[in-house]
């Protein structure tokens, strides 16, 4: 499977592009739709990377009017048509919905995240999977057997070419939450244990012991990307909805309390010891 390419996060980038050469020139938007011949909503479409059919002719009239090169031409026409593309995750529309998770991952280069209750979807197993999507009993047969199969899908960011890094901090509470069938928790343990090995994934057990937190509030993402273009952002989500965070301070806000967080947690090598510690006594706890 070749790298996908994520068309929000080229729509992203060619709308911050767009909106640098504009403001370099000392234009307003207005001003740059009307000397373009481009109209005013499409310009603003493009700059809020809200627009989904780019057509080739607008960018023309934008890098005539910006004055740009062959090159950086070419460069926005690409980004144009990359935002046109869609990624495998479209096809898991009923799982996702409008905002998919996946659309990002692709191209993070980093996510550090915080999980509360379970075990992060990055890192868990099929069986897990499983378990977590029957356990509320919301789920019909196919609808489970779809979440599950799209969540693994996800992971293939952990193991492709130049793999993104995980940096997961897992509360304790999330190791201690039983399943019906406690084999399954065990492989969950160990595929931890397993993943932690891994040179571009850091996990983290943040225990009991450390008391109140910095994110009391709940699990977030906080995903990095390659390209100085692309800035970072949060992902939330509640039983209802999801929500990208990308203002700059309010990211922030959230880095600080990853910081603060990885501060509270075991370091990683007492983590493992942590994990196996809890499988150990899983083990001996067997019926």
């Amino acid at each position: 499977m070749n790298h996908p390419i994520s068309p929000t996060v080229r729509r992203r980038r060619l709308a911050r592009e767009l909106r640098r050469l504009r403001e370099g020139h000392g234009l307003k938007l207005s001003t740059a739709a009307k000397d373009a011949s481009v109209p005013q909503s499409t310009l603003s479409n493009i700059e809020a990377a809200e627009a989904r059919r780019i057509k080739p002719r607008d960018i023309d009239a934008l890098a005539d009017l910006y004055g740009s090169s062959d090159a950086q031409r070419a460069a926005l026409q690409e980004l144009a048509q990359e935002s046109k593309e869609k990624g495998w995750w479209s096809k898991y529309k009923d799982v996702f919905g409008g905002n998919a998770l996946p659309d990002f991952e692709v191209e993070a280069s980093m996510i550090r995240m915080y999980q509360c209750q379970v075990i992060p979807g990055l890192l868990q197993t099929p069986a897990y999977a499983e378990a977590v999507f029957r356990g509320g009993g919301a789920y019909t047969d196919d609808e489970v057997r779809r979440n599950v199969d799209a969540r693994i899908q996800r992971q293939y960011t952990l193991s492709r070419h130049n793999p993104l890094h995980l940096w997961a901090v897992i509360d304790e509470a999330a190791l201690h939450r039983r399943v019906s069938d406690p084999s399954v928790m065990r492989e969950q343990l160990q595929h931890l244990i397993n993943m932690a090995m891994r040179h571009n994934v850091n996990i983290q057990i943040l225990p009991f012991r450390a008391g109140m937190h910095a994110a009391l509030s709940g699990s977030f993402f906080l995903l990095d990307f390659p390209n100085e273009l692309d800035p970072s952002i949060v992902y939330t989500e509640t039983s209802t909805d999801s929500l990208f965070v990308q203002e700059s301070a309010s990211v922030q806000r959230y880095v600080t309390i990853f910081s603060n967080l990885n501060a509270a947690a075991h370091r990683p090598a007492e983590s493992v010891g942590f994990l196996q510690e809890t499988l150990e006594s899983s083990e001996q706890h067997v019926d």
